[in-house]
């Protein structure tokens, strides 16, 4: 039997590499995305005081601390039995809205937009963040930088830092927006919205305009029929920051909605023996494999299952781009909702979408008069023992619990991240990729692995989150060529 790896994996946060094996034919036999690292972190914290949580579990991964400070935040909101007062509800989800623009335009652009705007088989020394300034032009890359820049200078306005914010506390937020801090955001808010507008009009001209790639789309190496999962708001709108968490069944149809607090009582994980990673599945179905299905627990939490489990979206832009979605990859079914769009490659479309709808919802907060409010805070006064919340991250949603003695110090620690609910169809994913593209006598290319990897890469698994390395090294080497090509020098990370 032949083995073919992909080792590591490419434009992915973390760590995982795939092992593809060949029967005595040449056809895929099995195909497998292992993650090799265990992660620990929940008894990282057991020991800690509760309070410490929104600071300590931002640092799971750099690329997403927000997310993760969020849910912890809420999380003690749940853990002190203590609910903050509006005007923090409002300035937390502004924070929040900010980190998704930051968060879905750095996906877009330096992590998918290389197989689209360059092509899946183009040479890998140009298939990044620069090939793709080099094919739009330096105006769009300058305009993919400053979105980034100015909402970082926003996360940081408001949550204290740059990186790994510190405002969140139980009960609300360390510190009110100033009035003359809020036509600044104001400001960023309607920049948001145009560029929002500006990457949905690019992704329509290169990607939906290009025959091929809607071919590659479409395809179905890349399509996968399972539950969908996402939070919905009080009208079944999206809502990342907070709401009720919604499952659809592949046809559509609502299968459970239920409380944050209430995750154990639907899902549950499995393990297997290649990798470290668990399995999540919906307990109402059972885990019946890596199987496509109504009979199948296995879920999706994305982009695109957020709008799948949604009946649209809570701002007008957003809610337009909604319908040409819908009504450019799917039908209505007898319930009256858009069919899910299981074509995995469409995530992309839909990380935009949801872009568009958080530059909008950050407009509409930043213009809230109650925004500005020096009233953040509800005191502590209820002693903590269990509590559980969660937000949606821009991988899924993001589940925290929390177990504490009497004196607030964790006993128990439970995460369930945006990637470990998808590790299941990304696997399934990889191996349907794999056996679709190689076959007897297939000619093995760097493009065609290529292919295979995108069969992840559009569920942007964050593995910084779902697993670290031990001891945490990474294979990072710089080599300096001058301008013949010729070696200069080599930096290791580690030597």
């Amino acid at each position: 039997m032949q083995r073919i790896t992909i080792d590591p994996v490419t434009r992915l946060e973390g760590h995982g590499r795939i092992e593809i094996f060949l029967n005595d034919e040449g056809d895929v036999a099995n195909a497998y995305f292992i993650v090799p690292e265990l992660r620990g972190f929940e008894q990282f914290c057991v020991g800690r005081p509760a309070e410490e949580m929104p600071r300590i579990t931002s640092r799971i991964c750099g690329v997403c601390p927000e997310a993760h400070h969020m849910a912890a935040t809420k999380t003690l909101d749940a853990l002190f039995n203590v609910e903050p007062p509006a005007a923090a509800k409002k300035l937390r989800e502004l924070f929040y809205s900010s980190f998704y623009v930051t968060d879905h335009t750095t996906h877009f652009y330096a992590l998918a937009g290389p197989d689209f705007v360059l092509g899946p088989d183009a040479p890998p020394a140009e298939r990044n963040i620069l090939g793709v300034v080099r094919k739009v032009g330096l105006e769009i890359g300058r305009a993919v930088i400053d979105a980034r820049i100015r909402n970082h200078e926003i996360i940081k306005l408001i949550g204290g830092r740059g990186v790994h914010p510190v405002a969140g506390l139980p009960g609300g937020w360390s510190k009110p927006l100033a009035p003359e801090d809020r036509a600044h955001v104001e400001e960023v808010a309607r920049k948001n919205v145009e560029f929002a507008l500006f990457s949905l009009k690019l992704f329509e001209d290169v990607v939906l305009g290009n025959p091929a790639y809607r071919e590659l789309i479409l395809a179905d190496t890349f399509t996968h029929n399972t539950y969908s999962m996402g939070t919905v708001d009080a009208n079944n709108y999206v809502n990342f920051y907070d709401g009720m968490i919604r499952v659809v069944d592949p046809e559509g149809n609502e299968f459970v909605k239920y409380h944050p607090r209430d995750y154990a009582k639907h899902i549950a994980e499995r393990s297997e023996p290649w990798t470290y990673l668990k399995f999540p599945y919906l307990k109402g179905v059972g885990w019946n494999g890596f199987v496509d299905g109504k009979q199948s627990g296995v879920y999706v939490a994305t982009p695109l299952s957020r709008l799948n489990a949604a009946d649209g979206m809570a701002t007008p832009r957003a809610q337009e781009f909604f319908e040409q979605f819908y009504t450019t990859l799917s039908t209505k079914g007898a319930n009256g909702r858009y069919k899910p769009v299981h074509y995995r490659l469409a995530t992309h479309w839909a990380r935009l979408i949801e872009l568009l709808y958080a530059a909008e919802r950050m407009l509409e907060l930043a213009t809230d008069p109650e925004i500005t409010s020096p009233h953040v805070r509800t005191p502590v006064s209820n002693l903590p023992r269990e509590g559980a919340a969660s937000v949606e991250a821009p991988r899924g949603t993001l589940t925290h619990h929390y177990w504490t003695d009497e004196n607030g110090i964790l006993t128990r620690v439970n995460l369930i991240v945006g990637t470990t609910n998808n590790y299941a169809p990304i696997a399934m994913s990889v191996k349907k990729a794999a056996q679709s593209l190689i076959s007897k006598g297939t000619v093995v290319t760097e493009g065609l692995l290529n292919r295979i990897e995108m069969g992840f890469r559009a569920y942007d698994p964050c593995f910084g989150c779902a697993t670290h390395a031990l001891p945490g090294q990474m294979p990072l080497e710089v080599v300096i060529r001058d301008a013949a090509g010729e070696e200069l020098q080599t930096l290791s990370q580690y030597c």
